[in-house]
């Protein structure tokens, strides 16, 4: 039977609470059993939840202790009410564990503008302490699913100055995916010691190689979060960034994050191309990022990518309308190693082998706007009938 190891003095549980229309689980909760040092990295969206706003709050404290969280509720412009619902959610939590409700994160997400169902909340609570377990990551992580096909989980041990370690990662997310960040949220769990400027720090770079390198339609949520937890119980030495093993570390935090954000990108709604957009020689690297993500989130581009067509004239049309500073004389596109545009004309390249090289259900369009040493990455995918399906509802 297949289970997501947590760390050392975590666990953890996934319910059907009622929240949802069809009975799926749609609640979870994380608990550690002593004080962990958090960090966290909230939606740019001027437009925030209610649990956003509270855990805005929450990360500044030195001790938190769990992480509660509902879906099929943002609990987003709710108003005074919906502070009022995220807060008890965290009360309710607090309650169950004789602490602080500061010393608690809420999450939410789902359908925006209705309020929270606090009587299947409140139930909830109460049911998702009977269920904690070490074994209950995966219940946990399917409990945050929307329209997710699948959990994101993943679970990584490593050695810090000589005390095994363990990094586990849950996330969700499919559509509503557009840095920085996205309709996701994520909780990364880990049983080392680190101080908290140095966790704070190692999630937000790590955040913008991951979960802000990918989009699936370009837009932005209300409610998206990262939320990193660190109990201590593995007994190393507390890590800052000085530290000897800190590279090791951050490290492994960054690949998996970035395997969890491509868990995303790869589950996106209606998904069945992941592309990456590399763009290279551009004048700044902000331009470079503006150029591949026009390139990503043109939905001219992602239905061509749908129909297997290379269509490179809309990539060029794209790169044109970005922000950045292009030459059209001087722009190289490349699917894979195929070439299509050199000099910002058609490269001399059979129309088959760009259809065979956009026709793989992964593949890179290599950009060199040959303006200068900027580069940027941005990982996307093709928009196809599916995606208008799952979001007419």
């Amino acid at each position: 039977m297949k289970t997501l190891p947590l760390p050392k003095g975590f666990s953890a549980a996934g319910i059907a609470a009622g929240i949802k229309k069809k009975k799926k689980k749609d609640m979870a909760l994380i608990v550690s059993e002593t004080a962990a040092v958090s960090a966290g990295v909230f939606t740019t969206n001027q437009v925030k939840a209610a649990p956003v706003k509270w855990d805005i709050q929450v990360v500044e404290h030195d001790g938190v202790r769990a992480i509660v969280m509902n879906s099929g509720n943002a609990n987003a412009c709710t108003g005074a009410q919906g502070m009022a619902d995220a807060e008890a959610m965290a009360a309710l939590t607090a309650g169950g564990l004789n602490v602080n409700p500061l010393d608690v994160f809420v999450c939410s997400t789902g359908g925006i503008g209705k309020p929270l169902p606090m009587e299947l909340i409140a139930g909830g609570v109460e049911t998702l302490f009977k269920g904690l377990s070490p074994d209950g990551g995966l219940n946990a992580a399917e409990a945050m699913m929307t329209t997710d096909l699948a959990s994101k989980t993943l679970a990584v041990d490593i050695e810090l100055g000589g005390k095994p370690v363990r990094i586990t990662g849950l996330a969700k997310g499919s559509g509503m995916i557009q840095p920085n960040m996205a309709t996701m949220l994520a909780f990364i769990l880990t049983d080392a010691a680190v101080e908290k400027h140095a966790l704070q720090c190692a999630l937000r770079l790590a955040t913008d190689t991951s979960f802000n390198r990918i989009t699936v339609d370009g837009d932005q949520s209300t409610n998206d979060s990262v939320i990193a937890l660190a109990n201590g119980q593995a007994g190393n030495e507390v890590l800052t960034q000085n530290s000897e093993d800190w590279g090791l570390f951050f490290q492994t935090l960054e690949k998996l994050l970035f395997e969890l954000a491509m868990m995303i990108v790869k589950d996106g709604e209606g998904v069945t191309r992941v592309v990456t957009v590399r763009v290279i020689g551009a004048a700044s690297n902000g331009e470079a990022d503006e150029a591949a993500r026009a390139v990503a989130n043109s939905m001219l581009n992602k239905t061509a990518w749908a129909g297997k067509k290379p269509n490179w004239g809309r990539v060029m049309d794209a790169i044109g309308y970005s922000h950045a500073q292009v030459q059209e004389n001087k722009v190289d596109i490349t699917y894979d190693a195929v070439p299509a545009v050199r000099g910002g004309m058609p490269a001399d390249t059979p129309e088959e082998e760009l259809v065979k090289a956009v026709s793989q259900e992964a593949f890179t369009i290599h950009i060199n706007l040959n303006l200068g040493g900027g580069q940027a990455v941005v990982y996307t995918c093709n928009c196809t009938e599916d995606y208008v399906r799952i979001n007419k509802e």
